[in-house]
């Protein structure tokens, strides 16, 4: 197990699709709407060296009560920026499209987080600030505290992507089980 801390610096570029990893230090949510407005207004927060977490969280009395992980794909073609920008993390759930994938080389890892573990995610999780607050708790870009959050690294900066190889192996043993020639079906 590797234990990162924030800011990221070359270490993310020796990890590998598949290691296991904490991670600790100033994380920032961001989601969809996030995204936009950073494009559009410039990032608030310093991203050389950041952790970028598709997440939506729950805020009730100042405090995370659930921070569970957003389906990053939804993020693909809104990715790029941060990570010219020098984001060395984007964190999420359900892995991201093979334009990110290249993104990645060389620069930075997609950590992965299972689904359903809002809670335990939450529990790792200190609630620092907010940015953009009038996109809505679930859009805003909030600035947390972790402290060994748990991830898998699910695309490395070598082009390692565990969901690839997890989609190509479904795919096989669909096409054996139901006697279809692999090059009919795509």
């Amino acid at each position: 197990m590797v234990n990162l801390q924030t800011p990221l610096g070359t270490e993310v570029l020796d990890l590998r699709a598949g290691d296991t990893v904490t991670l600790s230090g100033t994380i920032y949510t961001a989601r969809d709407e996030a995204h936009v407005r950073m494009m559009e207004e410039g990032i608030p927060f310093d991203p050389e060296g950041a952790a970028v977490y598709h997440c939506g969280p729950v805020v009730q009395d100042g405090r995370l009560v659930v921070a569970g992980p957003t389906t990053s794909a939804r993020m693909n073609r809104l990715s790029e920026f941060l990570i010219d920008a020098g984001v060395r993390a984007l964190v999420g759930k359900g892995g991201m499209g093979p334009e990110v994938v290249e993104h990645l080389r060389g620069r930075a890892v997609y950590l992965a987080l299972t689904g359903g573990c809002a809670a335990l995610a939450a529990s790792r999780m200190t609630l620092k600030g907010v940015y953009f607050e009038d996109l809505g708790m679930a859009e805003a870009v909030w600035v947390i505290e972790a402290d060994n959050l748990p991830l898998t690294v699910g695309i490395d900066a070598h082009g390692g992507d565990l969901f690839r190889a997890v989609r190509e192996k479904a795919k096989t043993q669909f096409h054996q089980r139901f006697n279809i020639k692999q090059d009919t079906v795509s």
